[in-house]
């Protein structure tokens, strides 16, 4: 398992390219696999044949363990078993049964006068046919008998490809199982011949009460595997309010000469055929100008074993998204030297490939602050978690038109509420508040934005 992103400590296997069987070329598209923030395809480093898949669709491994065996025509081993490997070797065999205690249990009784022998103790030439975990598990689904079955992988194992002619032909699991008049009529060792059987409702367990309460309580519950992305989400944010000791500062904002100003602008993008421009977009370049003139709001606290306040020179913007998957948060390397129009570019660029699942680790990485806004979703004003290793996080409610005192007068005004959320072991409450009255001071004057 590759590590594809900076924050990465498993993958999953999203879809396999290539089945056991199949010749690999060197930089062919092998396996995607699931990454804490994208699906991303993984190309085989080397030429040679899949001889066996270790890490099916839908498990997760972690970083550095093997996922598959590729045979490059060595003749030797493609790869070390792992120990992930050898443990499924373990579970998936049935134990031996000693001697005596089969002999004492008839052969009909044990597996019937038509079953196959199991997969996992199929003997070949006087010793111990060699399978893969998939096709044990799939001879088992399936009652195949794999004793005539020619291996094609390494050292004679049996691989997927060479199972699916009978695969095939086989019929489904259903079709073979017993049906209930077939089984009460196998005699038990129980019975006796002058005992009448029990009627077959007889055989369903009694439902008591207590038990009825439970199944009602569970009614419409059902459990739903967690994407890799929201995985990470929660261990990362669990992380963060475990040991960040956040503390948050609110500050609202005069916004109607932003909005005015977001109003002229647009009338003259649109007529030239260009994008129209954000209350979002105008926000991310306000907090790059406020961020350049606090730097010491845009650092990272490297922990108490370290004693290093890293102080970035580089100011890095992230944009919380939210995708299918989850929160995705990519980020718009050096937002100050940009204008308004080229980061509302960058950002929706951002979002389209956060939505599907095609951001690179570069696009997802190296953040130095990060800007949740939930004001279109009618939102007026909430606290966000810090992401680490960032110290500060900017949650932005909506704009909305509220009474205001302008002169002497009360007249309609758009306002703007946000909350800072920053470290306090390394971000003190007077630097905070300095920050959001020079980013208040920006959207009260928004000329000085686009300047």
């Amino acid at each position: 398992m590759p590590r594809l992103s900076d924050t990465m400590e498993e993958g999953a296997i999203n879809t396999w390219h290539k089945h056991p069987g199949d010749t690999v070329a060197a930089g062919e598209v092998l396996v995607e696999i699931e990454t804490d923030k994208a699906v991303m395809e993984y190309e085989a480093y080397q030429d040679g044949v899949l001889a066996e898949i270790l890490v099916q669709e839908g498990e997760n491994a972690d970083i550095g363990a093997p996922i598959a065996l590729l045979d490059d025509g060595s003749g030797g081993p493609a790869a070390p078993a792992s120990p992930r490997a050898e443990s499924t070797e373990r579970t998936a065999a049935p134990p031996e049964p000693s001697a005596p205690a089969a002999a004492q249990i008839p052969a009909a009784t044990v597996a019937g006068p038509s079953a196959p022998v199991p997969a996992a103790e199929t003997v070949n030439g006087g010793s111990r046919q060699l399978a893969s975990p998939l096709v044990r598990k799939l001879a088992r689904e399936n009652h195949l008998d794999l004793s005539h079955v020619t291996g094609s992988g390494p050292g004679g194992r049996i691989i997927r490809a060479d199972i699916n002619g009978l695969l095939a032909t086989a019929p489904s699991a259903a079709a073979q199982s017993p049906s209930v008049s077939s089984v009460s009529s196998v005699p038990s060792v129980y019975s006796s011949a002058s005992v009448p059987a029990a009627p077959a409702v007889a055989a369903v367990p009694a439902v008591t009460p207590g038990a009825a309460a439970e199944a009602d309580e569970t009614r419409g519950t059902r459990g739903v595997p967690m994407s890799q992305v929201r995985r990470v989400i929660a261990r990362r944010l669990a992380a963060s309010a475990r040991e960040i000791p956040h503390f948050y500062v609110t500050a609202v904002a005069d916004a109607q000469d932003l909005m005015d100003l977001r109003v002229a602008l647009n009338d003259q993008l649109t007529p030239a055929g260009r994008a129209k421009v954000s209350v979002n977009d105008l926000l991310i370049r306000a907090c790059a100008l406020a961020l350049r003139e606090h730097p010491d709001v845009n650092v990272s606290y490297g922990g108490d074993s370290s004693g290093v306040l890293l102080v970035h020179d580089r100011i890095n913007v992230g944009v919380a998204v939210a995708a299918e998957s989850g929160l995705i948060v990519p980020v718009i390397r050096d937002a100050d030297t940009k204008t308004v129009s080229q980061l509302g570019a960058e950002a929706r660029k951002l979002v389209s490939l956060a939505a599907e699942r095609k951001l690179t680790p570069a696009q997802t990485s190296g953040g130095t602050f990060t800007i949740s806004n939930l004001g279109m979703y009618g939102v007026e004003h909430f606290t966000a978690l810090i992401n680490p290793p960032e110290s500060a996080i900017l949650a932005v409610g909506a704009t909305t038109r509220e009474p205001a005192v302008v002169g002497d007068t009360l007249a309609p005004r758009y306002r703007l509420r946000y909350t800072l959320s920053v470290d306090h072991r390394v971000i003190d409450g007077a630097l905070a508040a300095k920050f959001l009255k020079t980013l208040t001071s920006l959207i009260e004057h928004p000329w000085m934005i686009v300047a």
